[in-house]
């Protein structure tokens, strides 16, 4: 058919049209910009300081006008500049300048310009230049300064420098108060007599001398003085400051009372720095009673730590140094009693934060030698089945002083206690807890109103009828914070129970230096009464909760420890490792989810691989010799996933049984017959598993590469030269059975059909070309090659075009390669680089036509069979 217009003259027809249509819409959009700027309205005039009047109309189209900055900005910098100029003019004229003049002439002087810097912000306040009072207060605060140097200097040099300190930091601190009081506008002066106001009682007792504990009490009752200024102090920074003064003046007390309660020599040592601590406690948690939710919180954390630590600290002097942190621990337990106590809800809940931190310190405490008792039998590896020791230390390897650590599963087994006390008695816990739990209104931030049941909530049910989990959060943010349900925390606690009564016992052994069979024996009845409990709380309906995944990872690491720890006897190896087995098995054949129930299978299959390498050590074979013996359980994995089909639990058991194979291929991969010999027998266990249909599509291809790798390193192992000779009697008849198949199935794959056979021969011929210094050999295989990849051209079969082709290109490379090394040698050092970016500046720029082409070779080796 032929085109009218021919197609060059349309194609021109069409590009001016097209430019036509680009300079018509360059036209419109000149106009529309014209247009826009016609028919906005002029902004509106309004005072500085005040926004645009509420009847403005919008600006068209989302226009914004752009306003003029203020002059604000530069304002402020220059006056800054000149404060800080004025200011260094100052200090130079005091360090420098001070000595030229009589004392009369500098006392006028100073004197002056103070005064002048004082009463100027008055002035500037009344006119409204704010940005200037505040630039001259900073000057007239620097001055002040610099006049109680000068004072101290000419006035009083023989005095106390840090007496007269403290004396003029309370005077300037004073008259700041009383200036930022007067003008009231100034923001500078308040906050600078706060900062003032930390330094007397400190260098008043540092200057007398006094012990550490007075300055404990200077440093409290300087924090008590910044907790009533931010409490009841005007004005966002002169809060601020006080908040950022007082906790560190009261951190800076807390840690002088902690120093001196843990470093005294008995209880009445241990008194003085407690009531200070008392003292501490009690002001943090009076701040605590009237401050905003979140300081509230911290108040109460503080004053909970800060108690713990003055009433633990007297009876933790008497008790030995492995005992005192159980006082410690008591005390935060006692923490728990501020649910009864009437403390506003904010404090008392940082209150219980506090005791949490106590506790956590002390399991932290604790952790050191249960992994040392965990992890300690490790050092056993390196001397298997040597013989058993005498007690559960010498078998650790540890140098843990153990006689400092008796009371680490006391408190292990406390916590313990008491976390599974509250899984037990859970809706107690939730009722007793109740008032901490209730939100805070969006408002006015009382609590209680605003719960279901509280006063001033109209209509609300009581609170927690049949309670199931926290109630909804009422406040701020309520669709960000959201509370852990009550099943989830009762869980919790119940795995934390288990878990650290685990933990208890076993430092128990370790402490007690039990014999090495009764640790062994005990620590396997342990991993029993662990799975015991993951399978019971697995199995009842209530889906995977926090207990049975707890009792399911503490199981598998006491078996690990366990069976590493009877790696120093030959029975007792024998012995753990066969109990494991069992156990776990026994508890996939009772666990009722899914997840455990494989996990359970998993162990008990690796427990089983063990047991047969211990097997081979004990017949006094050689790793190798040991590889078929380890692929007993594979062999077992294939049978029990053959009976168990399509069950979740069968795919981990046979991979876990696939990873027994590697290892047994990594022992005999030092011995080459061997080696084939346990390729063999893999490829025999992969074939059975590919008896089932829905492990063929993997396991088929796996044993067919198993067989003739298992071949391969046979031929290679009798050092056969001429590996053709056992090859192509193979190659031959497969190609026959895949000629037969591709007959009776056209759309079989060629890689099913032909693939094994042109592998079996194609493959082991060019790994020994590769090695052959003859040409027949390379000659003969690249003829093969070439043929092969012909054919698969020509009848579009994929596995010939692909397989002949890499062989051909690996044995023409093969030949070339002496003559390109000599090429190499031959050519200028620079050419190879510039040839590399020249090409890779031709791919670049024709990278979309090349991508092209990959992508039509994809394609058409996809359509192959």
């Amino acid at each position: 058919m032929e085109h009218v217009p021919p197609p060059a003259e349309e194609l021109a027809l069409l590009d001016r049209e097209l430019a036509e249509l680009d300079a018509r819409r360059a036209q419109l959009l000149t106009r529309r910009t014209w247009l826009l700027a016609a028919l906005r309205p002029p902004a509106p005039t309004a005072a500085p300081g005040w926004g645009a009047p509420s009847g403005a109309p919008a600006q068209p189209w989302g226009y914004v006008p752009k306003q003029p900055s203020a002059p604000r900005g530069a304002q402020n910098v220059l006056l800054t500049l000149g404060g800080l100029l004025l200011t260094v003019a100052a200090v130079a004229f005091t360090l420098v300048s001070w000595g030229s003049m009589g004392i009369g002439g500098r006392s006028a002087v100073l004197a002056a310009v103070t005064l002048g810097a004082l009463i100027a912000p008055a002035v500037l306040l009344r006119r409204g230049l704010v940005a200037t009072a505040e630039a001259l207060a900073a000057l007239a605060l620097v001055l002040t300064l610099l006049d109680v140097y000068a004072v101290h200097a000419v006035a009083a040099p023989d005095t106390d420098g840090l007496g007269f300190t403290a004396v003029a930091a309370a005077v300037l601190a004073a008259l700041w108060t009383a200036y930022g009081l007067a003008l009231g506008t100034l923001r500078l002066p308040l906050p600078a007599a706060v900062v003032l106001a930390q330094w007397p009682l400190l260098f008043w007792t540092w200057a007398a001398g006094a012990p550490a504990l007075v300055v404990g009490w200077a440093l409290l009752a300087t924090a008590v003085l910044d907790g009533a200024i931010a409490l009841w102090g005007k004005g966002a920074g002169v809060r601020v400051t006080a908040c950022v003064g007082g906790s560190a003046m009261g951190f800076s007390a807390l840690m002088v009372g902690l120093a001196l309660s843990t470093t005294t020599s008995g209880p009445l040592g241990a008194a003085a720095p407690g009531a200070l601590l008392l003292a501490a406690a009690a002001a943090a948690l009076a701040g605590a009673w009237r401050a905003p939710q979140g300081f509230a919180r911290v108040g109460g954390v503080v004053a909970g730590l800060a108690a713990v630590a003055a009433v633990g600290g007297v009876p933790a002097a008497a008790l030995p140094d492995g005992w005192r942190v159980l006082a410690y621990l008591l005390c935060g337990l006692a923490l728990t009693g501020v649910v009864r106590a009437g403390v506003p809800r904010d404090a008392a809940r940082g209150v219980l934060a506090a005791s949490g931190v106590v506790v956590a310190g002390a399991l932290v405490w604790a952790l050191p030698p249960l992994a040392a008792v965990l992890l300690g039998p490790g050092t056993l590896l390196s001397d298997v089945w040597a013989g058993s020791p005498e007690g559960f230390r010498s078998a650790l390897g540890s140098t843990l002083p153990w006689s400092e650590l008796a009371a680490a599963p006391v408190v292990l087994a406390l916590v313990a206690g008491l976390l599974g006390a509250a899984y037990r008695w859970w809706p107690s816990v939730v009722r007793i807890t109740a008032p901490l739990a209730a939100p805070r209104t969006a408002d006015t931030g009382t609590p209680g109103a605003g719960v279901p049941g509280a006063p001033g909530a109209a209509g609300a049910a009581a609170p927690w009828p049949g309670w199931s989990g926290w109630p909804a959060w009422s406040g701020p943010g309520a669709g960000a914070r959201k509370r852990p349900s009550g099943a989830a925390l009762r869980g919790a606690a119940g795995a934390g129970a288990a878990a650290l009564g685990w933990g208890a016992i076993l430092l128990s052994g370790a402490l007690l230096d039990v014999p090495y069979a009764l640790a062994v024996a005990g620590e396997t009845a342990l991993v029993g009464g662990l799975l015991a409990l993951a399978v019971r709380s697995a199995g009842s309906g209530r889906g995977a909760t926090a207990v049975p995944v707890c009792a399911l990872v503490a199981a598998v690491a006491g078996a690990v420890s366990v069976g590493v720890l009877s790696l120093a006897s030959e029975g007792a190896s024998y012995a753990v490792f066969g109990a494991l087995a069992a156990l776990f098995a026994g508890a996939a054949v009772r666990a009722g989810a899914e997840v455990p129930r494989a996990v359970f299978a998993v162990a008990a299959v690796v427990w089983g691989t063990v047991l047969t390498g211990l097997a081979g050590r004990s017949l006094g074979l050689a790793p190798q010799e040991t590889a078929p013996l380890v692929l007993v359980v594979p062999a077992l994995t294939v049978l029990l996933g053959a009976r168990l089909r399509r069950n979740p639990v069968a795919l981990p058991v046979e991979l876990t049984g696939a990873l027994g194979a590697l290892i047994a291929v990594g022992l005999a991969v030092s011995d080459a017959p061997f080696l084939a010999l346990v390729l063999a027998l893999c490829g025999v266990l992969a074939a059975g598993a590919a008896v089932r249909p829905e492990r063929r599509p993997v396991a088929g291809y796996l044993a067919a590469a198993l067989f003739v790798l298992a071949t391969w390193v046979r031929l290679a192992a009798s050092e056969v030269s001429f590996p053709e000779a056992y090859t192509l009697p193979v190659t031959v008849p497969a190609l026959m059975v895949g000629v037969l198949r591709r007959r009776r199935d056209p759309e079989a794959s060629s890689w099913t059909a032909y693939g094994p056979g042109l592998a079996a021969t194609l493959l082991p011929s060019m790994a020994v070309a590769w090695t052959d210094t003859d040409w027949l050999r390379p000659l003969l295989l690249g003829v093969a090659a070439l043929v092969i990849t012909l054919l698969g051209a020509r009848y579009r079969l994929q596995a010939l075009l692909l397989l002949g082709g890499v062989v051909l290109a690996l044995d023409g490379l093969h030949e070339l390669a002496p003559y390109v090394v000599q090429v190499a040698g031959a050519l200028p050092r620079w050419l190879p680089p510039a040839l590399a970016g020249l090409l890779l500046l031709v791919v670049g720029a024709t990278y979309e036509q090349r991508l092209r082409d990959a992508r039509r070779l994809r394609e058409a080796l996809g359509r192959m069979r």
